[in-house]
């Protein structure tokens, strides 16, 4: 009786906090909704090249330009004026304009990586206009979009839900969690509570269940609104699923108690906490893969424990996987919880 009024002060008090309703429930919503729509037609936006349009602009300019609207480009055809205005607010990635010898592309350097997309664009339409003026017809190689477990997905959001269930998992662990335990210690709370007749135990098991509950909401949520705006859906076993965010929760929340020992103030637990936060928030493939990055990265973030935890739910989730192949990671993610609970046990302090 005492846990279940424990329980529901918890969540009574939580629901009057406004501030943490729209981040924990609102905020990852709209983040799906935001980038799920941008990158609806597949994993990466329109590329658009401003082609310089007007009596400076040769037949090849224009042939070239043709060419590129036939492909996945966008083109925007403005007179040099509006042209070069665009390029000063450096609105622009990649500019065709006219040269002496034929067409030139100019790529702005602080969007290289809209740019260089849009270069190799321009340079596969001019090869195909090349051979197209020699009488034959470009054989394109043909294009699948496809998962890595064969589920053939052109959207992006299929990728970003469950980085984003693993972002509030970690964010409910790391911050209500972590910060609120330092909160409570700094203001005295842990100190009057030890001299009621409630249980500590049941003070932190009831903060354990409430975060519990409010987990089970937001994956809820967002596993509703993936289905309603964009058709995807768990694809495989829901009972391996709930294993694995059971997993997760119980890693990160382990995680937040035992990095609150380590911080007296809110402040300090801000910077502990930020130091694990934002490495696995970038590096661990919430957004984005590691392709790109150096070989000694892409095997240094796996030792972090939301990298491999992401590579199992969505072998789950989007491809309808077991849990072979991911034994190893999933094990690392257990190690991470058992020595976040040990060292929160060994550490807690009241005062």
């Amino acid at each position: 009786m005492l846990l279940l009024r424990q329980y529901l002060m918890e969540c009574k008090l939580y629901s009057r906090d406004r501030v943490a309703l729209f981040w924990n429930f609102a905020f990852p919503m709209l983040m799906l909704m935001g980038f799920g729509t941008i990158f609806r037609s597949g994993s990466m936006p329109a590329v658009t090249v401003v082609a310089v349009s007007g009596t400076a602009a040769s037949q090849a300019d224009q042939g070239l330009a043709a060419a590129l609207e036939r492909g996945p480009v966008k083109v925007l055809r403005l007179d040099a004026r509006e042209a070069d205005a665009r390029w000063r607010r450096g609105e622009t990635a990649a500019q065709l304009e006219p040269g002496p010898e034929g067409p030139v592309l100019r790529v702005n350097s602080y969007l290289a990586a809209q740019g260089q997309a849009a270069a190799q664009a321009v340079q596969e339409a001019n090869l195909a206009l090349q051979i197209r003026r020699d009488g034959r017809e470009p054989r394109l190689v043909p294009v699948r979009m496809e998962s890595p477990g064969h589920a053939r997905s052109t959207n992006y959001a299929a990728f970003l839900l469950p980085g984003l269930l693993g972002l509030n998992l970690m964010s409910m662990g790391l911050f209500g969690v972590g910060m609120v335990n330092v909160s409570y210690r700094e203001k005295g709370k842990f100190r009057r509570l030890a001299v009621t007749p409630l249980p500590k135990w049941i003070f932190l098991l009831g903060q354990v269940l409430h975060r519990l509950t409010v987990t089970l909401v937001q994956s809820a949520l967002m596993l509703a609104l993936g289905r309603a705006a964009f058709g995807i859906g768990n694809q495989g076993s829901y009972l391996l699923l709930g294993a694995v965010m059971a997993l997760g929760t119980a890693c990160f929340m382990a995680m937040g108690f035992a990095l609150a020992s380590f911080a007296q103030t809110t402040e300090g637990y801000a910077a502990v906490s930020n130091a694990f936060f934002f490495p696995m928030m970038f590096l661990s493939g919430v957004y984005f893969t590691l392709d790109a990055a150096p070989r000694w990265m892409q095997h240094a973030v796996v030792v972090l424990p939301l990298s491999p935890w992401l590579k199992a739910l969505r072998a789950i989730f989007n491809d309808g996987a077991g849990l072979a192949g991911h034994w190893a990671g999933l094990a690392l993610v257990a190690a991470w919880t058992a020595a976040s609970f040990l060292v929160a046990v060994k550490r807690f302090k009241w005062a």
